[in-house]
């Protein structure tokens, strides 16, 4: 398959995006014939999100789980960055596939996107990316950072969840379509995910239906098994998180109706402005890759939607530890819906006794406020 084909593709999908008001419409109109590597770097991390030495990385690691171009009908390794301008634009393959370019069909493209999702999605390839700190020395060396600059001693993570809009899916016995619909009355996928001070994505989990609650994903979540493993050997660690979550030693939420002026008052303000790290993590990931915003909606089954989520949580991670330029505003984008529904607070739906982790947890929480400065 001719490389001219991936410019042409590329070009194809930028005019479905961009439209005869696009001041840089002309740009794409004479990139026909050659290398996307040779345009400018901004403009291929524009297009990419990736610098071209990160791509180029990026298909080597991959290769050995790509399918090999040693066949008539096999893509070209280089075509997988073909995955990467969907992430980034949210282009539909069905959009793509309505215009003619050059030899390249619709199920060429999909075989493109389908081939990187899975590879990205490769156990050794998503743990080497998406890795929540696991000794002690990782763990000191999070918590360090938290604390230097939140002043709050034991953080090792901040945690949340946001709704990735999907297409209703097709009847399944055992996930009934109805189950994707969040309290926004749209179909979703509630992911869980939790970062560090930088706001690199360590733990994610995208295989909950919308209608799912954060702190029900959080109490089936093999990262609150470890969180409460780690706190048995006199450490203190913990993440913190929004009312929503149920407050334990492993995990802390924010006090409620602190008096004004008090200790408490000025803790809650720092745990506040620390726990704004997520959101900030959330709204970055989206912008990066607008597959995931809600406008977009991901026309693939929820099991493909989870791919793709961690897919792009790779690729997040990718820019973060590589120090890419946040992506420029686009217009609209303050009217963007990021995906995050406000939980009830979770102390409503607790027994009235104070059983022990509750318990504990307050009283962490108390030390936490006498000892903040």
């Amino acid at each position: 398959m001719e490389e001219a084909a991936v410019v042409q593709i590329i070009q194809n999908m930028e005019e479905a995006e961009e439209q005869a008001n696009n001041p840089e419409r002309d740009f794409w109109s004479h990139w026909t014939n050659i290398n996307p590597f040779a345009i400018s770097d901004r403009k291929f991390v524009k297009y990419f999100r990736l610098t071209k030495e990160l791509v180029h990385n990026l298909i080597q690691e991959l290769s050995e789980y790509l399918t090999p171009p040693t066949r008539r009908s096999a893509l070209t390794v280089e075509m997988k960055a073909i995955a990467l301008k969907f992430f980034a634009s949210g282009s539909y393959q069905t959009d793509i596939g309505s215009f003619k370019f050059m030899g390249v069909s619709q199920s060429s493209v999909s075989r493109c996107v389908a081939e990187v999702i899975n590879a990205l999605n490769e156990n050794q390839i998503f743990n080497r990316w998406v890795h929540f700190p696991a000794t002690q020395e990782e763990l000191n060396s999070v918590r360090r950072e938290f604390y230097e600059k939140y002043g709050i001693p034991g953080i090792v993570g901040v945690i949340d969840c946001t709704h990735v809009a999907i297409y209703p899916p097709t009847r399944n016995g055992n996930h009934p379509e109805h189950i994707y619909v969040n309290r926004k009355n749209y179909h979703s996928i509630n992911t869980q995910l939790v970062c560090d001070v930088n706001m690199k994505i360590t733990n994610a989990n995208a295989r909950f239906p919308g209608s799912s609650h954060d702190a029900f994903i959080w109490n089936n979540s093999n990262i609150n098994l470890f969180m409460q493993q780690i706190n048995r050997h006199g450490e203190t660690y913990f993440l913190i998180g929004d009312s929503g979550y149920p407050l334990r030693q492993w995990v802390q939420t924010p006090i409620r109706n602190p008096e004004p002026g008090a200790q408490e008052d000025a803790f809650n303000t720092a745990f506040k402005s620390c726990r704004t790290t997520i959101e900030r993590c959330n709204g970055l990931l989206k912008m990066r890759f607008r597959c995931l915003l809600k406008h977009r909606v991901l026309h693939y089954t929820p099991n493909v939607a989870s791919k793709i989520i961690n897919a792009c949580t790779i690729l997040h991670n990718m820019c973060i530890a590589n120090n890419i330029p946040d992506p420029a505003n686009e217009e609209g984008d303050e009217l963007l819906d990021f995906g995050v529904i406000m939980e009830e607070n979770i102390l409503h739906n607790e027994r009235r006794e104070r059983n022990a982790e509750l318990e504990n947890g307050r009283q962490l929480q108390q030390q936490l406020v006498r000892n903040f400065q």
